[in-house]
């Protein structure tokens, strides 16, 4: 079958990249064209536009980019037209994807959705026009089955493809080596896969390096920036930039100080403790509370519906609160064990990997039928 994948930031690459691959084993002849990243390309097929080209985070940041945003609109739908793909696999990134579903439906194609926009966090009232435009909904938070069942909607869990992504990932006994670390104990920062939190959050998270004298850092640098996106900001500190080894990185880790997003999920599976820190446009961030209705911001706290990692969001993600909570966690050994232990439950409500089997079985059971 002919497939048309859109992923809009690093996290849908992961998934999307998986998916194709679980796909091929179901479907030998399968050929993909996808707006995607790295990842989904090594898979192969077509890449038609990057990623890096479309993630715009905040109401602020996304009128500043609309034109851009509207061309690419513009462009995927001609593409799908050009195409003829035989379904549509849209993978989170709602703002744009919706817009597509809606266009996709009306030209008769199949469209599947692959981890559920986050409708439950405001706005709820989409599900909606979902439930018009989307065939097939494929969730990847145990929660979601419930919230889409009180809104009249079925949808089909099939775990989470983090799970999946961890469970490839191969253990580097080397890796401290290999990256030129010494042996003292690490801190990992991860500060993100857009420009805007890197521009953001990283100096604040900079700003704890010199309370540390004990520990040494490192940044999990983002597929979409080279190192030099990173230089501007480390004129005054060494710390070295490791690409393309995030997971071992946080394997190895003491701590991790991790932007909101998929990376804590991923964080708290490797049994990393964290704290978790955001901090955007003021404007996007003052709409989002307005509209928000959610106790959490972080995927672990959601998942678990308590605060098991500590959230640092707009004002109080600053150099010394960051500092504290890095303290708490590797000299406070009642509060790591703590977020130890939940790190446990949390993993026991995941389930098992095969999320991207479960996913691409059912789809084609739903092509076929």
């Amino acid at each position: 079958m002919n497939y048309y994948l859109i992923a809009g930031e690093a996290s849908g690459d992961l998934h999307g990249s998986n998916l194709m691959k679980a796909l091929k084993q179901h479907d030998a002849q399968a050929t993909f064209n996808y707006f995607g990243g790295d990842l989904m390309k090594a898979e192969g097929g077509n890449l038609r536009k990057h990623y890096s080209e479309m993630a715009f985070m905040g109401f602020v940041e996304v009128i500043a980019n609309l034109g851009t945003v509207l061309r690419n609109i513009k462009m995927a739908k001609q593409d799908i037209l050009d195409k003829k793909p035989d379904v549509l696999i849209l993978i989170d990134f709602p703002g744009f994807n919706l817009k597509i579903a809606e266009f996709a439906k009306k030209q008769g194609i199949p469209v599947f959705y692959y981890i559920s926009p986050k409708v439950w966090a405001w706005n709820q009232k989409r599900v909606l026009k979902i439930k018009k435009i989307v065939d097939r909904m494929f969730c990847i938070l145990p929660f979601e089955v419930d919230f889409y069942k009180s809104w009249g909607m079925e949808v089909d869990y099939v775990g989470n493809p983090l799970l999946d992504a961890i469970a490839l990932n191969k253990a580097d006994a080397h890796f401290k080596t290999k990256h030129g670390l010494d042996e003292r104990p690490l801190i990992a920062f991860l500060p993100g896969s857009r420009r805007q939190e890197l521009e953001r959050v990283l100096p604040e998270m900079l700003k704890a390096l010199d309370r540390f004298p004990e520990f040494q850092f490192a940044i999990a640098g983002a597929p979409s920036f080279s190192e030099k996106d990173y230089h501007k900001y480390l004129a005054h500190h060494s710390i070295p930039i490791i690409f393309n080894d995030t997971y071992n990185l946080v394997l190895n880790a003491e701590a991790a100080v991790v932007t909101s997003g998929t990376a804590t999920l991923e964080t708290a599976l490797l049994k990393t403790p964290q704290v978790v820190v955001y901090k955007g446009n003021a404007i996007s961030i003052g709409i989002a509370r307005m509209l928000v209705n959610i106790k959490y911001i972080s995927l672990v706290n959601l998942v678990m519906d308590s605060q098991v990692v500590k959230e640092l969001i707009q004002e109080d993600c600053s150099g010394d609160k960051i500092s504290a909570e890095i303290d708490l966690m590797v000299n406070d050994e009642a509060y790591r064990s703590r977020m130890l232990e939940n790190y446990e439950k949390l993993a026991l409500k995941m389930g098992s990997a095969g999320a991207s089997e479960r996913a691409a079985e059912l789809m084609m059971g739903y092509l076929k039928a």
